[in-house]
């Protein structure tokens, strides 16, 4: 079920939606809330001995986020707004619900550490792909995507950008960014698949192939044109650094500059666009609009500084902030942003927790979801990423797994035997 989602959300671009239904047509939108119905069945129908208890920080966290999401709205609508600011209200509702059938599903469903694995592998491929095309995209001009628009019944929105000249890769995503944050999110995952032999499919061979996607997606971020995009491989690149055996680590940093040097070499004047990134960052437009969106935040929320203006009420119209983290605060309040904050901190927490297990790839792999969620929220203080499917998709399903690897490493644990019966093992 969580595969289908993903091959939903990275392999249908994130501007189509059925016609007839509008905003609310997205296929992963749709799925996200057919997995919402279908835990919602199991968790009626589950008995004691179903599955061992596990607590689950990230279960409490999204259960006050969500709570005051609520509160927020219902506050707005006692408050009246415009007609045209309703359905966008009651469209982020039904998003949020989407998402929390993935959240729920990926906390309770993967119960093993070979489903979970699966799913990091399926994560790694789908992010590998996703690369693949935004580099197609970036050589050929074309969005190679636009046929999904010729569906009867199907529209579709967006479509290839520039900046200096320069074709921005997208993919299957409505935005740069978005597509950015998916694959850098990713990379963790894709990494860790690359050094450890118990997250492949065939431990015989095929080890040197999880590196395939690791340098697609370091070359696509590299030739992104964006600040994002670089600063997320980075802090994936930086943040995956430990978990690396120190025999490969000089390996892993001196693939990366060759990777970098053959990029720069292949793409005239993509290395001067890049430094003109941030070396003119001060006099960048979109830079000055959220310095400028920054000092208007407590104009925004003197109305309702506690429960905000409510979640999805406010429009592009009043203004664009492109981070994730004001828009929360504006729209929930002090409160909403806390608890939003405290959402991320259980999932890497929780991921965190993980690392104390004995087993050597599970510990791997919390480390790598701590990283990918970490990463996720670096990227949403550059954009509103909870407005595009692909990038909040990913923040929960990510989110997900990171709870669901804390009780696979609680089950690992109790399945354990104690130490004696290994030191008697080992004797004999």
């Amino acid at each position: 079920m969580l595969t289908v989602y993903l091959v939903l959300l990275l392999a249908i671009p994130s501007g189509v939606v059925v016609t007839a239904l509008g905003s609310l047509g997205s296929p992963s939108l749709i799925w996200g809330l057919v997995l919402l119905a279908w835990w919602t069945i199991s968790r009626l129908q589950a008995r004691a001995f179903d599955a061992r208890v596990v607590s689950q920080p990230m279960r409490f966290a999204f259960a006050v986020f969500g709570v005051l999401v609520l509160v927020s709205f219902a506050a707005a609508m006692l408050r009246g707004q415009p007609d045209d600011q309703v359905s966008p209200a009651f469209t982020a509702l039904i998003r949020l619900l989407s998402w929390t059938g993935v959240l729920f599903i990926a906390i309770d469903g993967i119960r093993t550490r070979n489903d979970l694995t699966s799913m990091v592998r399926r994560i790694g491929i789908g992010a590998g792909l996703l690369a693949t095309l935004g580099l197609l995209q970036f050589f050929t001009g074309q969005g190679l995507v636009d046929f999904f628009g010729t569906i009867p019944g199907l529209s579709m929105a967006g479509g290839i950008q520039e900046r200096a000249g320069v074709i921005r890769s997208s993919g299957t995503a409505i935005h740069p960014l978005e597509y950015a944050t998916a694959i850098n999110a990713a990379l963790p995952l894709v990494i860790a698949a690359a050094i450890s032999h118990g997250f492949r499919s065939n431990q015989a061979r095929g080890g040197l192939w999880w590196w395939l996607p690791v340098g697609l997606i370091s070359v696509s971020s590299l030739v992104a044109v964006s600040r994002s995009a670089i600063i997320g491989f980075a802090v994936a690149m930086i943040s995956m650094i430990p978990a690396v055996p120190p025999r490969y680590r000089a390996a892993v940093v001196g693939g990366g500059v060759v990777v970098a040097g053959v990029v720069i070499a292949a793409v005239p004047g993509l290395l001067s666009t890049t430094v003109g990134l941030f070396s003119g960052v001060a006099a960048d437009p979109s830079t000055q609009s959220r310095t400028n969106g920054l000092e208007r935040i407590p104009e925004f929320m003197s109305t309702s500084p506690l429960v905000g203006s409510g979640f999805g009420v406010f429009l592009p119209r009043y203004y664009i902030f492109d981070n994730q983290w004001v828009l929360i605060a504006v729209e929930l309040g002090i409160l909403g942003i806390i608890a939003f904050a405290a959402f991320f901190v259980a999932g890497i927490w929780s991921a965190w927790q993980a690392r104390r297990s004995s087993d050597h790839d599970i510990r791997l792999l919390g480390h790598a979801l701590a990283a990918s969620l970490f990463n996720i929220a670096v990227l949403f203080a550059f954009f509103d990423g909870l407005s595009f499917p692909i990038s909040g998709g990913m923040l929960f399903l990510l989110a997900g797994l990171c709870g669901s690897v804390r009780a696979v490493a609680a089950n690992i644990a109790l399945d354990a035997p104690p130490a004696s019966v290994h030191e008697g093992t080992a004797h004999l």
